[in-house]
């Protein structure tokens, strides 16, 4: 009888010696091109406590079968989408080599999905904060246990995600992927090694949208200044030149991250970063953005979404088009660039709204600043999701399509749902060849133009003829 069978039926026998090297085996499938910190710090957690866990990114490296086949216990990284959708390929294959391992999900979209992951995939999922509730579970294996695991939801139990603020180790990256293999930060035609930390788990704010409100509920958590300024400090020893600070939000806590900032460029004051955070933020904080330029920040992502005043108001983003405006005044004056997210595909975007947001890229010289996947983006409605809240919800809802994880839904114009097809093929294309970012626009532009029944209007032209390309990183990153 395999394990999971044992689980299912309400027995679990002993697993057996767990603190063997390889029994315990952890696997990122995608993480925004960045070296793992989801692998990093469980890894530290499982090492501290006597365990020899194995770690594997397969966005970079293969995962062999016979890893596979000597893991009692494999555990699967899945913040976002992507990496839920590449996890669950993964979970098959373990399932069909080594069929007697038990297999979970952790991260924010494996709460978010949890009864089809346990009904097709996997054994446990862990949201929240995962660390410790992975560590029980795991000595609760080894001994046979089967008492119900605070924040880890099996087959036969349904708890909660974990919020209890868990101790930090340094995180454990000595075993990860070289530096070298994860995005660079491109900047004035050089690239350089850019590395990943987080100095807060969870967001204060509350978008209908978002997949950390369900877990967090408007709650935050702040990674000890030490344990962060250390995993920057081993990173530049790996050769990173960069930093990018990937909290939900950045400034959810101003005053730890300046802190952060100041000691990272008194140490090294060579090494650049860049942040996340919400426009509302830039315009409350406007007097600390001078000083982040001058400690090393070169851009800022901020989840601007859309400029259409209806839909921002249905995610309850917190901000208008006259905010996004005044944010890239203040980030221009301080010489960070913007690179905004977009949301533009919604059940509330009219085919105005989506020339509208061309128009707006154009005027405001952002082609250069956004990943033309953005221009394709849809609302995804995982399981779980605030928006499922709102009694409005059901007017434009469809059925939940469990495997693709989420909620389906269709635009009141046919034509949006056509051209945001178009647009993805479109940018998928001009991402495999290379293209630069003003030609994929150019053709998104007359899709979208075309898909409206309008004439093309001539490209916005630049008041200077020195076109210098804003700071990005090397890959291209959706969620």
């Amino acid at each position: 009888m395999s394990t999971a069978t044992q689980q299912n039926a309400g027995a679990r026998a002993p697993i057996g010696d767990l603190t063997a090297p390889g029994a315990i085996l952890l696997v990122s499938c995608y993480e925004l091109g960045h070296q793992p910190l989801n692998l990093a710090f469980p890894l530290a957690y499982l090492t501290q406590a006597g365990y020899s866990p194995v770690a594997v990114d397969t966005a970079v490296e293969p995962l062999d079968d016979a890893a596979i086949a000597a893991a009692r216990v494999v555990a699967i990284s899945v913040p976002m989408h992507t990496a839920l959708r590449l996890g669950t390929q993964v979970a098959r294959r373990v399932r069909q080599i080594n069929p007697d391992a038990v297999i979970g999900f952790y991260g924010l979209y494996a709460w978010l999905n949890a009864d089809y992951l346990l009904r097709e995939h996997g054994d446990f999922v862990i949201g929240g904060e995962y660390e410790r509730p992975l560590l029980d579970f795991v000595r609760a294996l080894a001994a046979g246990s089967d008492e119900p695991v605070e924040g880890v939801s099996t087959r036969d139990y349904r708890v909660p995600p974990s919020l209890a603020r868990i101790d930090f180790p340094m995180p454990e990256r000595a075993s990860l992927p070289a530096m070298k293999r994860y995005a660079h930060l491109m900047i004035d035609g050089t690239a350089i090694p850019a590395g990943y930390t987080e100095t807060t788990r969870g967001c204060h704010h509350t978008c209908l949208h978002c997949p950390v409100v369900p877990i967090y509920r408007g709650r935050f958590f702040a990674i000890p200044r030490e344990v962060v300024l250390e995993d920057i400090r081993r990173q530049v020893r790996q050769g990173a030149g960069h930093i990018t600070f990937g909290d939900p939000d950045f400034l959810n806590g101003p005053t730890h991250a300046l802190r952060i900032c100041r000691a990272m460029h008194a140490e090294f004051p060579h090494v650049t970063f860049d942040m996340t955070t919400r426009i509302e933020h830039i315009l409350k904080h406007r007097d600390l953005i001078p000083e982040f330029a001058q400690l090393g920040c070169v851009f800022v992502v901020s989840a601007v979404e859309s400029v259409s005043e209806m839909v921002l108001d249905r995610i309850d983003k917190g901000h208008t088009k006259a905010d996004v405006v005044e944010a890239l005044r203040i980030l221009e004056s301080a010489g960070i660039a913007m690179r905004p997210s977009l949301l533009p595909f919604t059940p509330w975007t009219t085919m105005e709204d989506y020339l509208e947001l061309l128009r707006f890229v154009e005027e405001y010289d952002l082609i250069d600043n956004i990943d033309p996947v953005h221009f394709s983006i849809r609302l995804l409605v995982p399981p779980g999701s605030a928006l499922l809240d709102r009694p409005e919800t059901k007017e434009w809802l469809g059925p939940l399509d469990e495997a693709a994880f989420t909620y389906t839904w269709r635009s009141p114009d046919p034509r949006l749902d056509a051209l945001q097809q178009e647009v993805a093929r479109i940018a998928e294309a001009g991402e495999a060849a290379g293209q630069d970012y003003e030609e994929t626009f150019a053709q998104i532009k007359a899709a979208a133009y075309a898909a409206a029944g309008l004439e093309v209007p001539p490209p916005v032209r630049r008041d200077t003829g020195v076109r210098r390309r804003p700071p990005r990183l090397s890959e291209s990153w959706f969620c």
